[in-house]
């Protein structure tokens, strides 16, 4: 798999230590990066001050965030060249088909609900890292010029 770091966009610290468990006992070994909303989410992405940006396998992106919600981190992705094309994966507990539709017309790569039972959640994880972290061809880094 990738080495290439995952980046969690996720308020909830329960659903972090989740996350981190379930992708420890599916074997995946790249290092996860946390944004707790979505302005750290942008400033991971894009850069903020010294700090370079980061350039992740994937982004699992929460929609319900403070500051900034997952639709205008999605929305702000789309809208630049730099990170248009970087993959990103909804991982929401919503299962409303209004945010299904607004996620996907943003466009987002992928769109899952959480299941609550760690074990189904542990499963969809690791199902989630055989694909987006072994399978998937990552898209081209852009030129930066």
């Amino acid at each position: 798999m990738s080495g290439q770091p995952i980046l969690l966009v996720e308020d909830d610290e329960d659903d972090v230590l989740l996350m981190r468990r379930a992708l420890e006992r599916c074997g995946v070994a790249n290092p996860v990066v946390v944004a707790r909303d979505g302005v750290e989410a942008l400033d991971c992405l894009f850069g903020a001050g010294p700090r370079p940006a980061v350039r992740p396998a994937v982004v699992l992106l929460d929609l319900r965030l403070p500051r900034i919600d997952g639709f205008e981190v999605l929305r702000r992705l789309r809208a630049d060249r730099r990170t248009r094309l970087q993959p990103v994966v909804l991982l929401t507990s919503s299962n409303e088909e209004r945010d299904r539709a607004d996620g996907y017309g943003l466009g987002a790569n992928s769109y899952v609900r959480k299941p609550v039972d760690f074990n189904e959640f542990s499963a969809v994880v690791a199902q989630f890292g055989a694909y987006w972290l072994g399978i998937n061809e990552p898209p081209p880094v852009p030129d930066p010029g």
